[in-house]
C-alpha cells in the first residue's frame, strides 16, 4: 500500500463539473493537475456513481454526451474493477467500521488498487479504515460538523448519487 498512490472519490471529481462550488472546483481541479502520472485510481462504482450525479444531481447538469466525454477522460485514470470478493470484502467493512456498504465498497477499492490515501469528503478527515487513510482535500473550504465515524455525508451531489 503506498501512501503515494491516491484514489478519488465520487464528490472530488463531481466539483470539477459544478459551477456552483467554485472553490471546491478549484480544489479538485489542483488535486488533479498537482498529481504524479499514475498517481491516481477510481473505480468503475465512481465512474458510475459520477454519471448520476453529474446529469441528475447538479443544480446545472451535464447532458449526457459531455458526462461521457468526462467519463472517456477520467477512464484514463487508474480504474479498479469491482468483483464478487471486493463486494464481499466490502460487506464485512461495513460491518467493522460501521460504514454504509457503498462508502466501504469506496474504500476496499482504494486497497485493491493499492492505494494508502483515499480523497473524500464523505468520510471523516483523517479516519484510518483498514490500511486506507481517509482525507477531505476540501475541509478548509467549508467546515462541517465533526460527524461520527462511520456517518456520511448527504448533501454532496456525490452523495446524493449512491442514495
Amino acid at each position: 500500500m503506498s501512501a503515494e498512490q491516491t484514489f478519488l472519490d465520487t464528490n472530488v471529481l463531481v466539483y470539477l463539473f459544478d459551477h456552483d462550488e467554485p472553490a471546491k472546483r478549484e480544489r479538485a481541479k489542483q488535486l488533479l493537475e498537482q498529481a504524479k502520472p499514475g498517481a491516481l485510481a477510481l473505480s468503475v462504482q465512481v465512474l458510475g456513481e459520477f454519471y448520476v450525479a453529474v446529469t441528475r444531481k447538479l443544480k446545472r447538469p451535464l447532458d449526457t454526451s459531455d458526462a461521457l466525454q468526462a467519463i472517456d477522460w477520467l477512464s484514463l485514470l487508474r480504474v479498479v474493477a469491482l468483483d464478487t470478493e471486493l463486494v464481499k470484502a466490502a460487506i464485512r467493512t461495513s460491518r467493522s467500521s460501521q460504514l454504509s456498504y457503498w462508502d466501504a465498497l469506496i474504500v476496499v477499492s482504494a486497497e485493491a488498487g493499492g492505494c494508502g490515501r483515499l480523497l473524500t469528503e464523505d468520510l471523516n478527515d483523517g479516519q484510518q479504515i483498514g490500511s486506507v487513510r481517509v482525507e477531505n482535500p476540501f475541509v478548509q473550504l467549508s467546515p462541517a460538523p465533526a460527524r461520527s465515524p462511520g456517518a456520511s455525508s448527504h448533501t454532496s451531489a456525490a452523495s446524493q448519487a449512491r442514495a
